[in-house]
């Protein structure tokens, strides 16, 4: 019986070693070397090279040329089909459509992933300049307004894990590269409602974000606006944030969130 059980703790644990290997090149923006791997994750080079060797096996990580490892399109394929499965993308389709007919500009509906947002769905406006985005792909969250705009009602601890997390990344001369200028922005987040991104993630480019909450004020997603800064301009981010805060209520409705807020009001006037 004690045989049995600790071989059970044993696969817990592979399991844990093989998604922390996961992790770990998921992070990573180039590919990493075995002794890269075992080095980070404490574990001895053989250890790491069977993990490696699994994953490897069943299209989770692939090699390189150069014999490195990265993760393997298999992941792809699981995360297109998380986000086709994902309640949330379908519920808020409605509301991103009448976001994008009232602004003319992209809609975008996106998740937080440890420092990373996550695209979950994408409404583009019929113009011809427009921003190149795909679902499934990932951003960082310091320079772009969906990141930061979640960032904003998240609570102390999760901000302080995330900002840990981040690697601040300049991509224009406006990006935000210090712990200390995104708390900034996030209190300015706080204080009007809405996130923007100034040009930060890349020149020419302008977006405005808020966050969808849930019943209990934490954010699961957020949606943005994005579009060429010649058409978003500064002056037109407080009637975009209007449309965004319909769009969000809406999403949020839908969800059931606002009326489980609700019920917790009237069953706490009850009481």
């Amino acid at each position: 019986m004690r045989d049995a059980a600790l071989h059970g703790t044993y696969k817990v644990q592979a399991l844990d070693r093989a998604f922390a290997v996961l992790d770990l090149l998921g992070e990573s923006d180039v590919p990493l070397g075995l002794a890269q791997v075992a080095s980070s994750l404490q574990l001895h080079k053989s250890t790491a090279h069977r993990f490696l060797m699994v994953l490897e096996r069943h299209h989770m990580v692939e090699r390189t040329v150069g014999g490195k490892f990265r993760l393997g399109l298999r992941l792809f394929e699981y995360g297109n089909r998380a986000i086709e499965q994902y309640d949330l993308r379908d519920r808020a389709q409605p509301h991103l459509r009448k976001l994008v007919a009232e602004t003319n500009e992209t809609a975008h509906l996106c998740i937080l992933e440890q420092a990373h947002i996550i695209y979950l769905d994408k409404i583009e406006p019929m113009r011809s300049v427009r921003m190149i985005t795909r679902v499934g792909a990932s951003n960082p969250v310091h320079c772009t307004s969906v990141g930061k705009a979640i960032l904003a009602f998240l609570p102390e601890e999760r901000i302080a894990d995330v900002i840990r997390r981040t690697r601040f990344e300049r991509f224009t001369n406006r990006t935000i590269t210090t712990p200390e200028a995104l708390r900034t922005e996030i209190e300015k987040t706080k204080r009007r409602g809405y996130a923007v991104d100034d040009e930060e993630l890349e020149e020419g480019l302008r977006c405005i974000a808020v966050p969808v909450l849930d019943a209990q004020r934490q954010p699961v997603a957020a949606v943005s606006v994005s579009g060429p800064s010649f058409r978003v301009t500064a002056q037109k981010l407080p009637a975009i944030a209007n449309c965004l805060l319909q769009c969000v209520r809406g999403i949020s409705l839908d969800m059931g969130f606002v009326a489980k807020q609700r019920a917790a009001v009237t069953a706490l006037r009850a009481g």
